[in-house]
């Protein structure tokens, strides 16, 4: 039975990749009963009827799952986060960190319209490029519609499954169009009252760009730390991962023990304050969330 990967979902339909060409098929009624839902980005096994339809019978394990977008088994998040229109916001940056290291997705940080920004602005993005790399992100600092971005993500794309995230209204479609010359998504307008953009993008497709995959639609509508528990948080925040192997307490949630190593870095200035106080405001995100059943 022939295996491939979904790249595409549309009006019931899975497009599944295999050696011999896009093959499209359905799903099995079983998986309704065993609540699966094949996601773009599955590797899946199918059974074919006649040359032009097939069916899904067998979802293979996955490494990840977005549920907003629907995608699995990403490797790569390229987080687009602008320097000005709207404003930088390592808050933002630090959730979008968290949600990806959550999920088991490498992070590749692209500060955008780095030619719409002032000298001191420019600057600022600068420093804290610095401070995102010394703790092992990769950061390019980049504007969205550069044709040079291409053969400077190249390496970053090439063998991967990625998938865009950012704030609304950072050129996340731009970027795409850049990528995917011929995909043309409508790039939504700043709503300048609201300094956000408006959603464009509609359903999810796999393309193939620079020897990898993309997803052609913004990754993490949801912002929510859903899924993570708060022993889990430091984890995502590397620097603090590293910290908190020379604390006093295993299981420190880097609050009020005695002898915690990242309280100490905080304190020497050698982690940022304000990833400190991101962590301190996830961590009470986490312990507000109602139970769910």
């Amino acid at each position: 039975m022939p295996e491939g990967q979904i790249r595409k979902a549309l009006s019931g339909y899975y497009y599944v990749k295999t050696e011999d060409g896009m093959i499209r098929s359905r799903g099995r009624g079983v998986f309704r009963k065993r609540k699966i839902t094949p996601l773009v980005g599955d590797w899946v096994t199918i059974v074919q009827e006649g040359e032009e339809d097939a069916t899904v019978t067998e979802v293979h394990p996955r490494k990840n799952e977005l549920v907003r977008p629907p995608v699995s088994n990403i490797d790569t998040a390229l987080l687009a986060v602008s320097i000005v229109e709207p404003e930088f916001s390592p808050g933002l940056l630090d959730r979008f960190l968290v949600l990806v290291e959550s999920h088991g997705i490498e992070p590749l940080i692209c500060l955008t319209k780095k030619d719409k920004a002032s000298v001191p602005g420019l600057q600022r993005a600068e420093e804290w490029a610095a401070y995102y790399r010394s703790i092992g992100y990769t950061v390019l600092l980049t504007s969205i519609d550069d044709p040079g971005i291409l053969p400077a993500l190249q390496p970053y794309l090439e063998g991967k499954t990625t998938v865009l995230a950012g704030q609304s209204g950072v050129g996340k479609s731009t970027l795409l169009n850049t990528l995917l010359p011929g995909l043309l998504l409508e790039t939504g307008k700043i709503s300048e009252s609201l300094g956000r953009g408006k959603h464009t993008t509609r359903h999810v497709e796999l393309h193939e760009v620079a020897g990898g995959l993309v997803a052609d639609t913004p990754g993490f509508s949801s912002l929510e730390f859903d899924t993570l528990e708060k022993e889990e948080l430091s984890s995502c925040f590397p620097e603090f991962a590293k910290a908190s192997e020379q604390c006093k307490f295993r299981g420190c949630l880097h609050l009020k023990e005695p002898s915690c190593e990242v309280k100490r870095q905080v304190e020497s200035g050698e982690i940022l304050q304000s990833r400190y106080d991101h962590y301190l405001q996830f961590l009470q995100e986490i312990t507000d969330r109602k139970p769910r059943y």
